[in-house]
């Protein structure tokens, strides 16, 4: 029985079939900036790209197609596994793969009042978890500034369920001019450091205004010139034995104080 019957019967669209061939190029980084499109694989993905309105092409294999029948629209092109696979960067494809177009946006939006700005950030599943978490705070935007990795990267898509598409994507590569920008928005900068001079658990009063988080690169850190462009430099409190925490939990503890202060603010 045919999954859509009133679409006529056609053959699954092979991995040689030629818009299947286009497509697996935005596997790449190079084909993404040529096409301005990139995929979103997966149906948290997928779906959260519908729902947003920047799907150029979906594809489904024919056990996907049933499997998201309750959100998949008629028109999925349906493909072979072969071809599924050819579209994938996971070990088990899960089905379906959205063609979107790229989600950067120009500026700002006016009156934000918590942003995240990722610095130098170098791994997608970090880039991605920062965005995820920066929309379950109910952050108003993420920067990604200096040389950070391309947010619409398979794994960061992947790695921000679906997240990329609730919230607004700036990248710009002049950190400082970041910086200078957020300061002339009225935006309190903050710099997560571990020998900052204010403890998050005595930041309330910072948090309570419209803030922007700084956070380094992995391994680096934030670079000392960046940490004296900002406000102030926060660090967060170590209590047991650990070292440091890496760069994805810091973004996250952060952002949620500065949620939680806000709304309380607010209340």
């Amino acid at each position: 029985m045919s999954l859509y019957p009133e679409r006529p019967a056609e053959p699954l669209f092979t991995e040689r079939t030629p818009r299947v061939v286009s497509a697996s190029k935005l596997l790449r980084v190079a084909g993404r900036r040529k096409a301005g499109r990139f995929l979103a694989e997966g149906a948290n993905a997928a779906e959260a790209a519908l729902a947003a309105g920047v799907v150029e092409e979906l594809y489904a294999t024919v056990d996907g197609a049933e499997r998201y029948a309750a959100w998949l629209p008629a028109t999925v092109a349906l493909v072979t596994d072969r071809a599924m696979r050819g579209l994938s960067e996971t070990v088990t494809p899960p089905g379906v793969v959205a063609v979107c177009r790229l989600l950067d946006a120009h500026d700002l939006p006016a009156d934000v009042r918590l942003v995240a700005v990722p610095v130098d950030i170098a791994d997608p599943g970090n880039a991605g978890t920062v965005i995820r978490v920066s929309d379950a705070v109910g952050a108003d935007a993420v920067v990604l500034a200096g040389e950070s990795v391309d947010p619409h990267n398979g794994k960061c898509v992947r790695s921000s369920a679906g997240s990329v598409f609730h919230l607004p994507l700036v990248r710009r590569r002049d950190a400082e001019a970041v910086v200078a920008d957020l300061r002339a928005r009225g935006l309190t900068v903050l710099a997560t450091a571990a020998d900052g001079e204010v403890s998050l658990d005595d930041a309330d009063e910072l948090l309570a205004r419209p803030t922007a988080w700084l956070f380094g690169n992995e391994a680096h850190g934030l670079s000392r010139e960046l940490q004296t462009l900002a406000d102030h430099r926060v660090r967060i409190p170590i209590r047991g034995r650990a070292e440091s925490l890496n760069l994805a939990t810091a973004a996250s503890i952060c952002l949620y104080q500065s949620a939680r202060v806000q709304a309380r603010s607010d209340a």
